[in-house]
């Protein structure tokens, strides 16, 4: 722990135990304990902090998920794909790298429909009129769930002959 000093009356040399502080009535020093208590509370007022943010990111994580289940039948889709992919990955003989692999592909997919339904509910929210702009930004998003999609393809094609 760093030494706490109280001003320009501290000698060079101070303990990291002892504190010496000078007394403004007599001019001399004291001797105090450190202050573990202020810097410890900080410390822990930033750890409860950081742990109710992390408890609301997961909340709204789990919130967005939900809303997808509820309005995208492709997501749907794709966790029932996933499912499949999951159960067949561990049934079959692979390697803990074949298997990682897939499963970690097939959660990526999801993360790109979740990314596509995002861009398509923005885009849906600033216009309802047809517009060249929007449409590529919607075609944009679904490719790249169809070229994640066509990874986890090859990847299956590649753990099955090799």
């Amino acid at each position: 722990m760093p030494v706490i000093r109280f001003g320009p009356h501290i000698p060079s040399r101070v303990s990291e135990k002892i504190l010496k502080k000078p007394c403004a009535k007599h001019r001399h020093f004291r001797t105090y304990a450190p202050r573990r208590t202020d810097y410890e509370a900080g410390r822990m007022q930033k750890l409860i902090y950081t742990y109710k943010r992390l408890i609301q990111r997961t909340i709204w994580s789990l919130q967005g998920i939900r809303a997808t289940w509820v309005g995208e039948h492709s997501f749907r889709s794709w966790v029932w794909a996933n499912l499949a992919s999951a159960t067949l990955a561990c049934v079959l003989d692979l390697t803990a790298g074949e298997r990682g692999l897939i499963l970690a592909l097939g959660l990526l997919v999801l993360a790109a429909e979740l990314f596509n339904t995002a861009i398509e509910d923005a885009v849906d929210y600033i216009s309802t009129e047809e517009h060249p702009l929007a449409k590529r930004a919607k075609d944009a998003g679904s490719a790249g769930v169809f070229v994640t999609s066509l990874a986890v393809g090859v990847a299956w094609v590649v753990v099955l002959i090799g």
